[in-house]
């Protein structure tokens, strides 16, 4: 998987350019559905990533970027779930998870924020 510009509003993997956050799933790409995630909105400011969505759960690492500015908030119930599943997790700027994926990550998924 090669990862292209990314930018506020789109990202570019293997020269397709998607202008929504995506899911990397063993190898596959999807767009994220976060409306389960949708009423913890006013708790948070912000449409957070919770355990309730659909995570790629099928991997050693997930790589959780968190937009431009790192402002997509993590539920606690996402890292809970990560722990008991004994599954890396690294939460980091969309940017900076970007390089950690371009860096050949075996048997890692991801969640792309590609907004704030």
């Amino acid at each position: 998987m090669r990862f292209g510009v990314f930018r506020f509003g789109s990202i570019q993997i293997d020269g397709i350019t998607y202008d929504h956050d995506v899911v990397v799933d063993r190898g596959e790409i999807r767009k994220r559905r976060k409306k389960p995630s949708k009423k913890f909105q006013d708790e948070y400011g912000h449409t957070p990533l919770s355990a309730e969505e659909e995570i790629p759960w099928k991997c050693r690492r997930l790589v959780i970027g968190t937009g431009a500015y790192g402002s997509l908030p993590v539920m606690k119930d996402v890292r809970s779930e990560a722990e008991r599943r004994k599954i890396d997790l690294l939460i980091l700027p969309t940017a900076q998870a970007i390089k950690v994926l371009g860096q050949g990550a075996e048997e890692t998924n991801a969640i792309l924020h590609i907004t704030c």
